[in-house]
């Protein structure tokens, strides 16, 4: 069911929309964790360090993934706080056709440059021929991927963000059982769960795919639209471009950041992948709040009422901090049991080890992250992308260059001491912003309105 965001008391509609996000994205964490797992438990350590290696490069597509379908959300769901259904869905429908078209692109380059980025980032011999199988059953699934990501935009731009959770619940099903099945019972190591995630995938896909084209023919609208529009994209492509290029930046940044990983040996790797996989997990109630904080501004905004979006805003700093704390907690005090979940404690307590730090040294810190991403979901929301951009990126940016600067005093422990280093930066510059008030007037679909940007700056002068 679609929501309208633009009334009803804030904080109740951000905590219910993002209720369903979180538990979506729980399931969709849930099979990339069960790979891990079965892979730790039933193949090796070194198997689990194969898919970790391989992680930096997976993350590139989907950051570019993330990005292109940034730019179609903030659109649609503008278009549907401004009523204007009929262009609605012509933006949904060129959504589909140019994103699909892309992942089907990069589907054929990430074939060509699996192995010479795997040589280029130092991946131990001892699990390449495993990091390079996973590569390439995954990039098979590329077009899937920009689908799924695709769709789950556009359902939360128009604020249903049950559906995906349905589909993804079906999904993980799939992909835990096809998981046991391929690597447990027809012993394909790696490559059982790489096949288990693109059948997964897949599926949830096409499903979310045919419950989307029916839902849209249902809905009436007395303005005409089209299948495909050169204008729309364009309208699009001011967010997207700037978002696949700051997420493909991210993603190099990860990856410059996994090659100082691999330097430390497999171990470090192995107990680097599993933390990173844990603190995923963990992440993932913040930044689903910020993408609900992200719909909840671009329908607002569309319907040319800054002074709401602020309210959630301030609803959306309290959720986090809560979660933040309770977050941390668990973390901090249970750090060793959650490792022990991926690797025999008995075999690999070395592995353990690293991972125990990075979560006790990282999750101390969860409360700034989750200030930026809530920030960073409005700036991305109201379409004020520079701002968005500039945050990110100087976040990742002081996250790699801290990690190599003290890497020869500190060891592998400058890789998780830096991350909250590039939050703390990343926080300072979107919080400046939106006390500047100046993303109130970063509209994408009402360029014509009258200025709305001298409500939203004397509102944001504090934080109530």
């Amino acid at each position: 069911m679609v929501k309208d965001m633009t009334v009803g008391s804030p904080s109740r509609i951000l905590f219910f929309f993002a209720m369903p996000m979180i538990l979506g994205n729980l399931f969709q964490q849930l099979y990339n964790i069960v790979d891990s797992v079965v892979v730790g438990n039933f193949v090796g350590a070194d198997a689990l360090a194969a898919v970790g290696a391989s992680y930096p490069i997976t993350f590139l597509f989907v950051a570019i993934a993330i990005g292109a379908s940034t730019g179609c959300s903030v659109v649609i769901s503008q278009l549907f706080g401004a009523r204007r259904y009929g262009e609605m869905k012509t933006a949904i429908y060129t959504s589909l056709f140019s994103i699909g078209g892309l992942g089907l692109v990069l589907m054929a380059v990430g074939l060509l440059i699996s192995t010479p980025i795997l040589h280029l980032l130092g991946t131990p011999e001892n699990i390449f021929a495993d990091s390079a199988a996973y590569l390439n059953i995954y990039f098979l699934g590329a077009g899937f991927l920009f689908l799924y990501n695709t769709l789950t935009a556009i359902f939360n731009a128009l604020g249903d963000s049950k559906s995906p959770l349905v589909f993804l619940a079906i999904a993980s099903v799939v992909n835990i059982g096809l998981d046991l099945l391929f690597v447990i019972q027809f012993q394909m190591g790696v490559a059982g769960v790489a096949w288990a995630t693109l059948i997964a995938q897949g599926l949830s896909s096409v499903l979310s795919l045919i419950f989307l084209l029916r839902r849209l023919r249902r809905m009436e609208t007395t303005d005409s639209h089209r299948l495909y529009d050169v204008h729309m994209l364009t309208r699009m492509l001011r967010i997207a471009v700037p978002s696949m290029i700051q997420q493909s930046i991210v993603s190099m940044g990860m990856l410059f950041v996994q090659a100082l990983v691999n330097s430390f040996g497999s171990v470090v790797v192995a107990g680097y992948t599993a933390a990173t996989k844990i603190d995923s997990i963990a992440m993932l109630p913040m930044l689903n709040i910020s993408n609900a904080v992200s719909s909840f501004t671009a329908q607002n905004i569309g319907a040319g009422k800054p002074e709401r979006v602020r309210k959630g805003y301030r609803a959306a700093l309290v959720m986090t901090a809560v979660i933040a704390l309770v977050i941390t907690g668990c973390l901090y005090l249970f750090g060793a049991n959650f490792m022990s979940l991926f690797v025999d404690a008995n075999l690999s307590q070395g592995v353990i080890d690293v991972g125990v730090e990075y979560l006790r040294v990282v999750s101390v810190f969860y409360i700034l992250m989750g200030g930026m991403f809530s920030t960073n979901g409005l700036l991305r929301g109201s379409g004020d992308v520079k701002a968005f951009m500039t945050s990110t990126l100087c976040n990742f940016v002081c996250r790699v260059t801290c990690a190599y600067a003290f890497a020869s005093l500190m060891g592998a422990s400058s890789i998780w001491w830096s991350i909250p280093m590039g939050w703390g930066v990343g926080l300072t510059i979107s919080f400046l912003r939106y006390r500047s008030g100046k993303w109130a007037n970063k509209s994408l679909v009402q360029d014509e309105r009258k200025p709305v940007r001298e409500a939203a700056e004397a509102g944001a002068q504090e934080i109530e």
